[in-house]
Formats: C-alpha cells, sequence, structure tokens
C-alpha cells in the first residue's frame, strides 16, 4: 500500500488533534491547523519541502497569535473573586455588628458564614457586598 503525503499531513493532524484533547493544550490545535495546511499543499501538488513550509509558517503562525491572544488578555481574575467562577461573588448581606478585628457572623444561604471587612472606611453594620471567598470567610466592602 502506497500512501501520498498527503495521507502522512492527515494522520499527523488527527494526532495532533487528539494530543489536544487528552492535554487540554490549545496550542496542539494550532499545530494542527500546520499540518492540515500540508496537508492541503500535497493535494495541490508542492513538493515535500514546499509542504513542510506550509506546515511551518502556518502552524507556527497561529501558535504565535494564539499566544499573543491569549497573554493580550493580562492577569484573569482569581477564583475566589471571579464571579463567572463563584456566584456567589456580587450577592449582599447584612452584617449586624463588626468586632474590633474587623470580623463578623453574617446569616448567608441559610446558614452562619464567618466574614472580614476589606472596604477603605470603617466597618458598619448594615447592608454589604460579598468581593470574594477565602475559604469558608466571606470578604465583604460597602
Amino acid at each position: 500500500m502506497d500512501w501520498s503525503w498527503s495521507t502522512y499531513w492527515w494522520i499527523a493532524a488527527g494526532v495532533l488533534v487528539a494530543a489536544e484533547l487528552a492535554s487540554g493544550s490549545f496550542y496542539l490545535l494550532m499545530l494542527a491547523l500546520g499540518a492540515t495546511a500540508g496537508a492541503l499543499a500535497a493535494h495541490l501538488g508542492l513538493d515535500a519541502t514546499g509542504q513542510m513550509l506550509v506546515a511551518a509558517i502556518v502552524g507556527g503562525a497561529a501558535t504565535v497569535a494564539w499566544h499573543l491572544r491569549r497573554s493580550s488578555r493580562g492577569q484573569p481574575t482569581p477564583a475566589a473573586s471571579n464571579p463567572d467562577v463563584n456566584l456567589d461573588i456580587g450577592q449582599a448581606v447584612h452584617v449586624d455588628a463588626w468586632s474590633t478585628e474587623g470580623t463578623a457572623q453574617v446569616q448567608y444561604r441559610g446558614a452562619a458564614w464567618a466574614a472580614r471587612y476589606i472596604g477603605q472606611a470603617p466597618a458598619q453594620s448594615g447592608r454589604h457586598v460579598i468581593r470574594a471567598i477565602e475559604g469558608s470567610q466571606l470578604l465583604l466592602d460597602r
């Protein structure tokens, strides 16, 4: 059985996609795009050197573009204060009284929670907003 260059490229693309699915590294998917471009170059009749150049350029450019896109986003919000991860962030609670250390006990979702004030002004009783959660302690602000 005689395989063409395009068959090897398609197999390489499939292996890279499978490796990406197993590892979760999106960079492997960018390299799979390069292998796909190599397969298409083989179908267009380019020689082996041309196919490798096309695959390297497309795969390398896609990898660099993905890296630049990820690094331009800045630092991700930590899970403890990210409302997309923790739906309690941004919810309101009522604080009856604060201790001198800036802590309190609050009722939230039918349970008693330890709370700590992280705002700038002196802690006062009343309505506060959950800004983050550290372990089992709510971090509150006005």
